[in-house]
């Protein structure tokens, strides 16, 4: 049976509490711990009765089996239904997610994996191919985010879900922003100086290239995800002379929505999530889709290389695809799901899915969707590749929003803090 959860808006309205995203999972964590030889799992060209047991790594509110609230469950029924006992690791951020994947200590069997972690597993060899033959409703899936994770003939993950980066103003401050200009210009961002909010990842990093790339041509900037030594030290630059007025950087969605409902912020880079949220709850605000490009995220199963337990990772992959459990994840995190059958027959709501963007081929045609900054793109007159990768983004990232914390020259440990990082007093 097919359970659902609204999100609780209500609580929202008074700008006090936002929904349950964060916390440990209530499934059994460290399944993955044992030791064994490296080696990895060749793809699959059949598929085997399941082994009985599935071990995943995760973010925060990737999975749920009605611990958090028990109207919400997708884990259980895949149990009852495959004989796969799933436990998880939820990753106290994309570094630690990465770690445990690249641990040859650990046999997780699969990863709920962002750009930022996708992009170096692949290249560090910590993932699997995947034989999209084997995954019953992967044709249904969005080809636009199917296409984001192949290479060289091989699909290296599942689409799960996804979303884009938009502006979001508080429609009593200010009139409609047009692009990334209304964050990063030094003097916009002065007329909102300790009211506005963005997102804690060096991946935002590449919205400062965007702005960049319309007004200081002579950078050639083309793909704002790679950038030359050059390039990222502008865009650093630009995040660095923002920084005195940002209000806050947020990590988790919910603050976002709390600074906005608490009237602490005016402008911010969000997701539509947040609008959705606090439009439904009656907060005067508004998204933008920024005029000079948007960028966008997506999360997908990705099969590790280590894995014991194929076949039940592959009935995962089945049993996360279908329409049914796709709106079950929609609804609980408040993402776009990977599969717009979700948007069918009395699934997810005409409200939500427009929200959203579900379905919507135009809209995520003009996607910029992220992938993990690395030095293999462009070449300079040497012949060498000179872009940089993204050790280089979060070394930039932290000097230029916590430069008090974080000494010029220290090696970079990669992946956002944990907790977000507050301007100081001016």
């Amino acid at each position: 049976m097919r359970l659902r959860a609204k999100v609780p808006v209500a609580v929202l309205a008074a700008g006090a509490a936002v929904l349950a995203l964060g916390g440990a999972c209530s499934g059994g964590e460290d399944a993955g711990e044992a030791e064994r030889p490296a080696g990895a799992v060749r793809v699959a060209s059949t598929l085997g009765p399941g082994e009985g047991s599935l071990s995943l790594v995760t973010l925060a509110d990737d999975l749920e089996n009605g611990g958090k609230d028990p109207r919400v469950d997708w884990v259980t029924p895949f149990e009852e239904r495959t004989g796969c006992k799933v436990s998880w690791k939820v990753a106290d951020g994309v570094q630690e997610m990465t770690d445990l994947m690249q641990n040859p200590g650990r046999t997780y069997d699969g990863v709920a994996a962002p750009p930022e972690v996708a992009g170096r597993l692949i290249d560090n060899g910590h993932i699997t191919p995947v034989n999209p033959n084997l995954v019953d409703g992967y044709k249904k899936l969005e080809p636009r985010l199917r296409d984001l994770l192949k290479e060289d003939g091989k699909v290296y993950g599942v689409p799960y879900v996804w979303g884009s980066n938009l502006l979001m103003y508080d429609t009593r401050a200010t009139a409609a922003p047009q692009n990334w200009a209304s964050l990063f210009d030094p003097a916009q961002a002065k007329r909102f100086s300790g009211r506005i909010i963005m997102r804690d990842s060096p991946l935002v990093i590449a919205e400062a290239a965007l702005y960049l790339k319309g007004e200081r041509r002579k950078l050639k900037i083309g793909d704002p995800y790679s950038l030359t030594r050059k390039q990222l030290d502008a865009a650093a630059k630009v995040v660095a002379e923002q920084r005195p007025h940002v209000e806050s950087y947020w990590e988790k969605p919910a603050e976002a929505v709390s600074a906005f409902a608490g009237g602490q912020a005016a402008l911010g880079q969000v997701w539509p999530y947040q609008v959705d949220v606090l439009t439904r709850a009656g907060k005067p605000v508004q998204g933008v889709v920024p005029s000079g490009g948007v960028t966008g995220w997506m999360k997908a199963w990705m099969i590790g290389a280590r894995a014991e337990h194929p076949n039940c990772m592959y009935q995962w992959l089945q049993w996360t695809s279908s329409p049914d459990v796709q709106q079950q994840v929609a609804e609980w995190s408040g993402v776009a799901p990977a599969n717009p059958q979700a948007c069918s027959g009395d699934r997810l709501g005409a409200g939500f899915c427009n929200a959203y963007r579900v379905g919507d081929r135009a809209y995520l045609d003009k996607v910029i969707f992220a992938h993990t900054p690395t030095r293999q793109c462009g070449r300079d007159r040497d012949g060498k590749r000179d872009c940089t990768d993204y050790a280089e983004w979060t070394r930039a990232w932290n000097e230029a929003t916590r430069p008090e914390t974080k000494p010029a020259g220290t090696p970079a440990t990669g992946g956002p803090a944990t907790t977000p990082a507050t301007r100081p007093a001016n």
